[in-house]
């Protein structure tokens, strides 16, 4: 097959387009600075040259869209606004545009959209959409409201020969330089890697060969359409992911920090705390419902396995 990946040069992109490579597939990764074989450019914006690999594909993964790993200033959240909701419009009108449309347009979504909650977890079906939550920033909201337009956008398209998916994604852990993974290793093994505000909060995360393989799966299944959640079964507390993390590494103690040490953490890091605080508790009703199985479901096990492959990956 030939899958298009618009802003697959990041960490997600760079985990799918290694596994899909590898499976005998032709990538092409549009983003705004290639670099290499297999890179068109494009600005995310507007049609140019890169619509040409659109038609005629097979599955486009859109990816595209400003780092959330930063500071949620108003000129950052509004760059996160506009290049999702822009990067997602110009795909919908080259899909919409092509003499040969792909089949599949998977759209990237976050697992953000749900509410901030503790009581119960959030499925497609049953799930609360976020926004309104009491007792939290109000501009948490402005997350949710970038996850519904991005959504928005696929459901705007005029794409009738065109299957399309939104990834309600969790964090995708791999042990590559710079992931979130990589972040929180590094965290846990300098000994900082406690409950943060008490660690009550869920945190929801996929391990990346998993997201590979429910991509496939999404691809291979041609009846499915709409919102589907990409996370492990089995969120679990910050506190105990964090332990389990932390035991991993072989770091038998993690600091704990209160809310305002982890503003000031958040604040060095050039990141912000919605990605601490936030209670996500999101799991995979779509996908276990139509029969996917998961090779590492729980935290423990899944984080054994990535912290081996970055000891391997550190030796090489």
């Amino acid at each position: 097959m030939k899958i298009v990946i618009p802003g697959g040069t990041g960490q997600v992109g760079t985990v799918l387009r290694r596994a899909l490579t590898a499976a005998g597939h032709e990538v092409v990764v549009l983003s705004r600075r290639p670099s290499g074989p297999g890179e068109r450019a494009w600005d995310g914006r507007t049609p140019g040259a890169w619509t040409a690999e659109i038609d005629g594909s097979d599955v486009v993964i859109n990816l595209a869209g400003r780092s959330v790993s930063c500071r949620y200033t108003p000129a950052n959240l509004k760059a996160m606004m506009d290049s999702r909701v822009e990067s997602a419009r110009v795909v919908g009108e080259a899909i919409a545009a092509a003499a040969r449309p792909p089949a599949l347009w998977l759209q990237m979504s976050t697992a953000t959209v749900y509410t901030h909650r503790f009581d119960a977890p959030n499925d497609e079906a049953t799930g609360e959409i976020g926004g309104s939550e009491p007792g939290v920033p109000g501009y948490w909201s402005y997350s949710v409201d970038i996850a519904t337009a991005w959504e928005r956008e696929v459901e705007k398209a005029d794409t009738p020969r065109t299957r399309t998916v939104a990834l309600r994604s969790a964090m995708v852990m791999s042990p590559d330089r710079g992931g979130v993974f990589d972040v929180l290793s590094r965290l846990a093994r300098l000994g900082l890697g406690g409950p943060v505000a008490g660690g009550a909060q869920y945190v929801s995360w996929i391990h990346d060969h998993d997201f590979v393989r429910a991509v496939e799966f999404l691809i291979a299944r041609e009846d499915l359409t709409g919102p589907v959640n990409l996370a492990a079964p089995a969120p679990l507390p910050q506190r105990g992911f964090m332990r389990a993390l932390r035991s991993a590494w072989g770091v038998p103690v993690g600091l704990p920090a209160t809310r305002w040490m982890a503003e000031v953490g958040a604040f060095a890091l050039r990141s912000d705390t919605e990605l601490l605080l936030k209670s996500r508790r999101v799991v995979p009703g779509r996908l276990l419902a139509e029969g996917f199985s998961f090779e590492h479901p729980e935290w423990p096990e899944a984080a054994g396995d990535l912290v081996r492959r970055a000891r391997r990956e550190r030796r090489s």
